[in-house]
């Protein structure tokens, strides 16, 4: 058991097939990578409002990476390089590095807050989630990678992945707290 953490017990539902398990807060940080800003007001308004929300149940930030300038001189395999190498400075030392990949395992809510509880119950101090740029990551940020998650196997915009993630991380939290936001 991690000492520094405060332990929590959640109970779900024996007819939604999960058995109960501990929940702990561990003081763990979890971290929004993306590369370029979101230029939609609406979709920003809508992040921030569950990216308070969040820091009801935990430390959350989202860390944005410049867009690059000038890309139509850059072939693809560049951009994703220069892009790669911005991400990388972001990252620290036992970072546990998530990328959201459309080849990435798809969770439903229930199981994608089964696993947060789990990275939760790891002694890991950070994962970070990051939204590559339009072509993707970079060789060397999929080799750093310690999972590829998906949240659809259909593609959506940039900026529309931040608002959805953000939601489900949101939702997982709720789901480990019994609260009723999410509903089966």
């Amino acid at each position: 058991m991690l000492a520094h953490c405060k332990l929590f017990f959640q109970n779900y539902s024996i007819s939604h097939g999960y058995p109960s398990f501990p929940l702990y807060f561990c003081g763990m940080e979890f971290v929004l990578l993306c590369v370029g800003k979101t230029d939609q007001g609406e979709i920003n308004q809508l992040i921030e409002e569950y990216s308070q929300r969040l820091k009801h149940y935990t430390k959350f930030a989202i860390h944005i990476v410049d867009d690059l300038k000038n890309t139509k001189n850059l072939s693809e395999k560049s951009q994703k390089e220069k892009e790669g190498a911005a991400l990388q400075k972001q990252l620290k030392s036992g970072d546990r590095i998530i990328l959201l990949d459309e080849g990435g395992k798809q969770f439903n809510s229930l199981d994608f807050s089964a696993w947060i509880n789990k990275q939760m119950t790891s002694g890991i101090k950070r994962v970070v989630f990051i939204v590559g740029g339009p072509y993707g990551f970079s060789p060397t940020i999929y080799q750093l990678a310690h999972q590829k998650i998906s949240l659809s196997p259909m593609t959506f915009s940039h900026q529309m992945v931040r608002l959805f993630f953000v939601e489900q991380l949101y939702r997982a939290h709720t789901i480990l707290k019994n609260e009723p936001y999410h509903h089966q």
